[in-house]
């Protein structure tokens, strides 16, 4: 029979599942976060408690088991939040510990080559957000954007705009996932914040002199273009309409 394992949809919540697989002796495993998970009359239901020393256990033994990348392409793909991506990491994690050497290469194997799939797809996207996010000054010198990527990419592009705006206070919202990652000139950390305050009220968070900075972000744009090379299908494939509503340069009347 089917064992489903049920957990809080953390990262940790996830390790735990592993740590269930070898404690109880599963075979036959689904995993799926709480949020997702439907009842079946054929599979047998485990709900997982999240506890750190057990999820700690898990990543420290995975630790001599499979090289940093593939650990953290692990990670990655998690943060990819697809149906069945937990069941995957899972099926590699254990294939890491039961199997003689690492099996990050052996792409002959559906989990595997899931893994590797799965990764590339969320580091694309989080390439793109690093290339398209746009900033705005607000009237207390925060640099602000909002995102709305497919992948909760927001804790792997942390390190590049910690590293590209050491100078500059800023936050990126994410309106998907309805939380962001604030820099406050020393650290980078989690953030939600009341949306529904500012809007209610109407109030213009944004600097008198904003406007202008984005009319000559329009115009640089518009003069660097060449009309007679222009491409709208390449164009397209490298800069998808979904992202357009947050691009400053894309904003004209």
């Amino acid at each position: 029979m089917m064992n489903t394992l049920v957990y809080d949809g953390t990262w940790i919540g996830l390790l735990c599942c592993v740590y269930e697989v070898y404690a109880k002796k599963l075979d036959q495993i689904a995993v799926v976060s709480e949020s997702r998970f439907m009842p079946d009359a054929f599979s047998e239901v485990n709900k997982v408690v999240s506890d750190e020393l057990r999820a700690r256990r898990v990543w420290d033994g995975l630790a001599t088991r499979i090289s940093k990348k593939a650990m953290h392409r692990l990670y990655t793909c998690y943060l990819s939040e697809l149906p069945d991506i937990g069941s995957s990491i899972c099926t590699f994690i254990r294939l890491a510990f039961d199997m003689p050497e690492s099996p990050e290469q052996a792409y002959a194997i559906p989990s595997v080559l899931r893994i590797s799939k799965v990764d590339r797809m969320v580091h694309r996207e989080k390439h793109r957000m690093e290339a398209f996010i746009r900033f705005q000054l607000t009237r207390d010198d925060l640099y602000f954007a909002t995102i709305e990527p497919d992948f909760n990419v927001l804790p792997l592009i942390a390190k590049h705009f910690k590293n590209r705006y050491a100078d500059q206070r800023w936050l990126i919202f994410d309106l998907k996932r309805n939380y962001g990652i604030y820099y406050d000139l020393e650290v980078v950390s989690e953030v939600i914040i009341d949306r529904t305050g500012a809007e209610k009220k109407g109030k213009n968070i944004f600097s008198d002199d904003e406007p202008l900075y984005q009319k000559l972000w329009q115009e640089y744009f518009a003069h660097v273009n060449i009309t007679e090379r222009k491409n709208t299908k390449l164009h397209l494939m490298h800069v998808p309409r979904r992202y357009w509503k947050h691009l400053t340069e894309k904003l004209v009347d």
